[in-house]
């Protein structure tokens, strides 16, 4: 019984996500207006920051398009595809959940910031 239901939730995700992926592109808000001097100074502050995700994680999904309405322009790591990424995760952050928004502050240090309400409140904290 219990493999009958993991075949049944494994091909549930293979059916819908297609359909997630595609609602993401069709939904995903236009970026905010700025001047290339503003934009110049976030983007090298983003390049401080790294998301940790999965590509149809729907927490994940609703970072991302919080990332786009932003215009930023934030390193995207797959830890569900990649083994460095998600062993990265692992040691780092303590645990393989995403999103996961890696912040590396000015004097080196390395803060793991875990849940999509957080990671989103925290970039119109500092982009808005």
């Amino acid at each position: 019984m219990r493999i009958l239901i993991r075949y049944f939730f494994r091909g549930l995700r293979l059916v819908l996500a297609p359909v997630m992926l595609v609602s993401e592109k069709l939904s995903t808000p236009k970026s905010v207006e700025r001047t290339p001097e503003e934009q110049a100074s976030v983007d090298q502050a983003c390049q401080k920051l790294a998301l940790y995700q999965f590509r149809t994680c729907p927490f994940c999904i609703k970072v991302r398009k919080e990332i786009a309405r932003l215009g930023l322009n934030i390193e995207r790591r797959d830890a569900q595809l990649d083994p460095a990424h998600k062993q990265a995760l692992l040691e780092g952050g303590g645990k393989v959940k995403v999103p996961c928004l890696k912040i590396t502050h000015d004097d080196g240090r390395e803060e793991w910031m875990y849940e999509s309400d957080a990671i989103n409140a925290w970039l119109h904290q500092q982009f808005s």
